[in-house]
């Protein structure tokens, strides 16, 4: 028991720096299952809240004898340059420069903005009293008997509501008049003024109000209103200004937490705190050094402020060393009366400060990042393991968002989710979350330019209603569930594929090594024993040169054997037409290369893995075409198509004894090609499609088609129903634009013909009815290439990404796992664009032909790979079983890095391939033909006829094996007659 209760005491006992372990314990990167979404629940009781400000949203600046405060200085009389943003460019806007003296009209909508509350169904608003609406001149001597209704209006809705108000005392509004007559937060004087004004409040409303916040961000009102000037009062001064700032409102924080504390506490049973606003910052690299300046831009910030309240009533060691006497220096009683004045760590997190109000010396060369979860984690550690009650949290989009605003949402996702994992993960004692904010408004030193809300407001307009954004939704059903609980279509599904099911591994850049491995040699040679041990030639002696083998090429050799160790059943890989063809027709075939692809695929066959091949990938060079080809006009030349007709009669005719299944064309580049040059693709596809048909498929009895690039287009917003109409744009012009003409009608997307019509585009073109002829039904099965998914919006949020020609917006959830190269993990994905094509096209056979992602060559255990096949196959799966999608194969990309870089099941080291750990768990899904389980019926799956691969290497080499056995035995009596005849010479001359 004491041992337990020394443990105990060490916890809570913290030590300053005691933060600096945590970039230790996230030094290492997470497990792709620690890294995604974590399916839990918050704790019971959790605080979910909503914020907003007085000046940012209350407007009727002038109303019922509210008194001036330095914003409205601020904003109507801006010093210097300090001109604040209106609404972006392309938006209407009011006379700039853009003010609070209207805002969101908050004072005059206090049941439009409750209302809000209830429709998120939150339990706690948090909201500030503007203490020049309360008290005109500042000081307690004449309160605005108006400016009390309005509040005490607003605590009496939120009673009828149920919902717990936490309320800030001072959000930067100061009453101009005790700027002017003291000079601010710089006079001492006015920690007696806020304390009165403390009082007020809390006489007047303490008997509804649980949780008070007394200043929020004193570092901005600090450092940038009275050290940098960028935001009100706006005078630049000096350092020495700012920390003198800083340390008057302290002890004014401090006056305010005794005077709740013994005089209002025991009757209103409330807590009290002061906001603090931080950044979160990562080391350039982990070395002490790096963690030592991470730690002194925490203090420089956070513990600037924290650290006196939470732990010793002092600043922070690295500030005092560093600033020397910038830094005012606490008394003994001033350190004990500020020492322990807050009853909760109330944290405000967000592009306030971050990303924006840091001051950039204060980052101490290290890299600034929106990291919620290490946050709280440090803070936990350095402060003696608080609660922690996150006062204001979320992002922001531009001003000309209006209600899908996406990059808000998942902002809004990820920090919620860095709070649960800090919570359920890292034992954090987290006890509430506050979205910021529930309307748009008045953004400080950015005007309208951004927008914060959960709420659209037009501004411009009389009744400022406020809106639901997808952020307000997505928040509602958040609360709601009270966290990310699992659900059913995200467990993994226990079940097999059927028996004949193409297991399959992709290289589509096969290096072609014709080099001859053995016995091709027809000089002859002597073996000289005496001197140089060597072999020599023996000059003017050839023999007759033996035919060469498809067993003399070792890079097949090799390929095969990687494969058979892999299980697969089949393998796909691309043909070189620019090196079969190398002048683009029949006039120049390149014999040699034709054949290694031709004892490449006899091969296979022999090993028991069926080859399946493409005859064109668009690679390298020329993108695949051959020199004179490309040089004619590519695609864009209507003869190309002939000329790959030509192409693929000459490989049906080489290779289609032992290829039984063909890839016209794999993965045309729809998003890098020009109508006219698809069209001929199309063309190009059915003309060898239709050769097949007519000369091939009742001798070769083989299957066509052509593989697309398949990666899911999902709406950004859920529930907008522009951003679905967004996403059904993309997939037409991404999918449809190939998949329509060969699986569909024959022609072109109706989506696709009516949007380009719109825009006066009439590049598209159209297929005669001849061609519709050819093209329509020339496929066997559909085949597609799959590797992520991406989300659209409608929303003009980032010019950079905005596709103008679709008037779409790309984005991606930021809570989801992402490869080194940026391609996001998102399972589910797969499985939507398999039932996209079966309710699009039909039930046909559809074949996955590609299906991978990129490594971390650091990662030995090759954990993203094993994660990302096991659940995509697993979405495969569900689309077999659930939704009854026909589907026959799978595919894994790629065989090995040489040829696809970071996406290989094999590793290349000192010239030889090595299995990364992904190929055991490949094989073991190929063995288990799926994920059987105690629940799931087991398929019984016959014998195949065991094939000796042995016995056929064997069989087919008689005359080959017969050759060197008699070279063999030439060799022993060779060895045997010098052996004798060197031992008769040495008897004879003894």
């Amino acid at each position: 028991m004491l041992l337990l209760l020394l443990l105990l005491d060490r916890r809570l006992r913290a030590e300053p720096g005691d933060g600096a372990r945590t970039w230790a314990r996230f030094a290492s990167p997470p497990t792709p299952e620690a890294a995604g979404l974590l399916h839990a629940a918050f704790p019971d009781g959790f605080l979910w809240g909503v914020g907003s400000a007085a000046y940012q949203t209350e407007g009727g600046w002038r109303q019922h004898y509210k008194g001036a405060s330095i914003w409205d200085t601020f904003t109507h009389h801006p010093p210097g340059d300090n001109t604040l943003a209106g609404p972006p460019s392309g938006a209407p806007s009011p006379s700039p420069p853009a003010t609070g003296d209207v805002a969101s009209d908050s004072y005059n909508n206090v049941y439009r903005d409750t209302e809000g509350l209830r429709e998120l169904g939150v339990t706690h608003y948090r909201f500030s009293i503007s203490w020049a609406r309360v008290l005109p001149n500042g000081s307690v001597g004449a309160p605005n008997r108006e400016g009390l209704r309005y509040y005490r209006r607003l605590l009496e809705r939120l009673r009828e509501l149920g919902v717990q108000p936490v309320v800030t005392l001072y959000h930067w509004d100061l009453p101009q008049r005790l700027q002017d007559a003291y000079g601010g937060w710089a006079n001492r004087a006015l920690a007696d003024l806020f304390s009165d004004y403390a009082e007020l409040c809390f006489r007047h409303f303490g008997g509804q109000v649980k949780y008070w916040i007394t200043i929020d961000n004193p570092y901005v009102v600090a450092w940038h209103g009275y050290a940098t000037g960028r935001l009100a009062p706006g005078i630049r001064g000096s350092a020495r200004l700012g920390y003198l700032v800083a340390h008057n409102l302290l002890l004014a924080h401090a006056k305010v937490w005794h005077l709740y504390n013994t005089s209002f506490r025991p009757t209103q049973g409330g807590r009290v705190s002061i906001a603090l606003s931080s950044h979160w910052i990562s080391p350039r690299r982990m070395t002490d050094h790096a963690i030592k300046e991470c730690q002194k831009s925490l203090d420089f910030v956070l513990g600037w402020f924290a650290k006196p309240v939470f732990l010793d009533g002092d600043y922070p060691e690295s500030m005092r060393s560093n600033l020397s006497s910038l830094l005012p220096v606490f008394t003994e009683s001033e350190r004990k009366f500020v020492k322990g004045t807050a009853d909760f760590f109330a944290l405000s997190f967000g592009p306030t400060l971050s990303f924006q109000l840091l001051d950039p010396h204060m980052k101490f060369r290290q890299l600034e990042s929106p990291n919620l979860r290490q946050l709280l984690s440090w803070i936990d550690l350095e402060y003696n393991h608080p609660q922690i009650f996150i006062v204001e949290n979320g992002w922001f989009v531009s001003g000309t968002t209006k209600r899908d605003d996406a990059k808000s949402m998942y902002y809004l996702k990820k920090f919620i989710m860095e709070t649960l994992k800090a919570i359920r993960l890292d034992e954090v004692n987290v006890i509430g979350y506050t979205a910021w904010s529930l309307m748009d408004g008045f953004e400080w030193h950015r005007g309208y330019s951004i927008r914060r809300g959960l709420f659209y407001v037009d501004f411009l307009s009389q009744e400022k209603k406020l809106l639901p954004k997808s952020s307000a939704l997505f928040y509602q059903k958040l609360i709601e569930n009270n966290g990310f609980p699992p659900l059913p279509e995200n467990q993994p599904l226990e079940g097999t594929f059927p028996c004949d099911f193409a297991w399959g591994i992709v290289d589509h850049y096969v290096q072609v090594d014709t080099r001859l491995s053995q016995f091709t040699d027809p000089n002859v040679y002597l073996w000289d024993v005496y001197r140089s041990k060597r072999l020599i030639k023996v000059e003017g002696v050839v023999t007759q040169k033996r035919k060469s083998y498809c067993v003399d090429f070792a890079a097949i050799r090799s390929q095969i054997a990687l494969l058979r160790d892999t299980h697969v059943s089949h393998f796909h890989f691309s043909l070189d037409w620019a090196r079969i063809l190398p002048l683009g027709n029949q006039s120049g075939v390149n014999h040699t290369v034709l054949r290694y692809y031709h004892c490449l695929a006899s091969e296979l066959v022999r090993a028991n893995i069926t080859p399946v091949v493409a005859l064109w990938q668009p690679m390298g060079p020329h993108h695949g075409l051959p020199v004179p080809l490309a040089q004619r006009g590519a695609w864009e030349n209507p003869h190309t198509a002939l000329a790959f007709a030509e192409y693929a009669r000459l490989c049906f005719s080489n290779l289609g004894h032992a290829i039984k299944f063909w890839i016209t064309m794999n993965q045309p580049p729809t998003r890098n090609m020009t109508y006219s040059a698809g069209h001929n693709l199309l063309r190009a596809h059915a003309l060898a499609w239709r050769q097949y048909d007519e000369h091939f498929r009742a001798s070769q009895k083989g299957q066509v088609s052509i593989t697309l690039q398949a990666d899911w287009i999902e709406p950004a917003c859920p529930f907008s129903q522009k951003d679905k109409e967004v996403a059904d744009r993309v997939l037409e012009f991404d999918i449809g634009w190939l998949a329509e003409p060969i699986f569909g009608s024959g022609d072109y997307p109706r989506v696709m013909r009516d949007w380009l019509d719109q825009r006066n585009n009439f590049l598209l073109p159209y297929f005669t009815e001849e061609e519709k002829q050819l093209v329509q039904g020339s496929f066997d099965f559909v085949a597609l290439s799959h590797s992520t998914t991406i989300l659209v919006d409608w929303e003009k949020e980032d010019a950079g990404k905005y596709n103008q020609y679709l008037e779409v917006q790309e984005m991606t959830d930021i809570t989801w796992l992402n490869s080194p190269g940026q391609v996001a993990v998102v399972p589910w994905g797969l499985r939507r664009v398999l039932n996209w094509l079966k309710s699009k096209y039909g039930d046909f056979p559809v074949y996955i032909m590609a299906n991978g992602i990129d490594d971390d060559p650091q990662d030995a255990e090759d954990q993203l790979r094993v994660h990302y096949i096991r659940h995509y196959v697993n979405e495969a799966l569900k689309a077999y079983v659930l939704d009854g999608v026909d589907l026959r194969g799978y595919f894994a990309y790629s065989l090995s890095d040489r040829t696809a870089p970071g996406f290989g099941f094999y590793r290349s080291v000192a010239d030889q391939l090595e299995p990364k750990l992904s190929v055991s768990h490949y094989r073991k899904i190929i063995d288990n033909n799926g994920f059987p389980g105690p629940e799931s019926l087991r398929r019984f799956c016959p014998e195949e006829s065991a094939v000796c691969t042995e016995c056929g290497f064997f069989e087919t080499r008689k005359t080959l094996l017969a050759f060197l056995a008699f070279l063999l035995l030439a060799f022993v009596i060779s060895l045997s007659l010098i052996f004798y005849y060197s031992k008769k010479s040495r008897r004879r001359y003894k």
